[in-house]
């Protein structure tokens, strides 16, 4: 089995004191990626718990105290790419991927459109460019690992108050036709192809109570390639306690190293 685990932070350091790094010691994972480190390496580098696994790397964003991603990685990578080549993502620290001889996995931190209408016009204008770019590698017969935050629940089944959300960012019609379009193609939610159970969310509003009352959204994903669907093992989210306003999403994976 190949385990890989996403999760996002909301602040490296602030998940490390929750206790996120000692349940990560528990896990065995193989990978596991990180969103919204929130933290600069420099900040970090000088701490070994900030590098759990054999392989570990960073991509920051230049502000600081923002965004950033992470993967930890127990198999030596043959290549890692710090940014997508993009710089209006790459100074933001969105992307990260380490390429295998079998398979690529990234760690993708996607806008949020919810502080107002020009994060959401960023956030759109990612996704129509990088839609294409995702199925032209699909189309080249790569296998890829897609894990982050997307900020996008696909369905009425992946957020509770689905109604009260239909005109919010996150739930959009655009946003959701996407998702819709991107697993209609070259991938799949990993997720879905053996997890159809209901109440199953990666986020929630710190207002409310919504954690306690499992007001929710499904907003964290796994994006496997469609060559790599037969290989989804198991799927399921940590919710036994809070690292963040997020829960690990953990998926096993068989013969992904073949």
């Amino acid at each position: 089995m190949y385990k890989i685990i996403t999760f996002n932070a909301s602040g490296i350091r602030s998940a490390a004191r929750k206790g996120f790094f000692r349940w990560l010691a528990e896990q065995d994972a193989d990978a596991v990626c990180i969103q919204e480190t929130k933290a600069q390496e420099d900040q970090l580098k000088d701490d070994p718990m900030y590098y759990p696994l054999a392989h570990n790397y960073y991509h920051d964003a230049e502000k600081k105290g923002y965004s950033g991603v992470a993967l930890y990685l127990k198999h030596p990578p043959q290549q890692v790419q710090h940014g997508i080549g993009w710089a209006e993502i790459d100074c933001e620290g969105r992307y990260l991927e380490a390429v295998y001889p079998t398979h690529s996995i990234i760690s993708l931190y996607m806008h949020s459109g919810t502080s107002g209408d020009e994060r959401q016009q960023k956030k759109e204008a990612f996704m129509a460019k990088f839609a294409p770019w995702l199925q032209a590698r699909a189309q080249a017969g790569e296998r890829l690992i897609l894990c982050g935050d997307i900020n996008i629940a696909h369905t009425e089944k992946d957020l509770k108050n689905w109604k009260g959300n239909l005109k919010n960012s996150g739930f959009l019609p655009q946003e959701r036709q996407w998702l819709t379009d991107l697993f209609a193609g070259g991938y799949r939610d990993a997720f879905r192809l053996v997890n159809n159970e209901e109440h199953q969310y990666t986020w929630w509003s710190q207002r409310g109570n919504a954690r306690a009352n499992n007001v929710g959204w499904r907003i964290d994903y796994q994006i496997v390639s469609a060559n790599l669907a037969a290989q989804v093992e198991s799927a399921s989210v940590y919710t036994g306690e809070n690292f963040s306003d997020h829960a690990p999403l953990i998926i096993t994976y068989r013969d992904l190293q073949g």
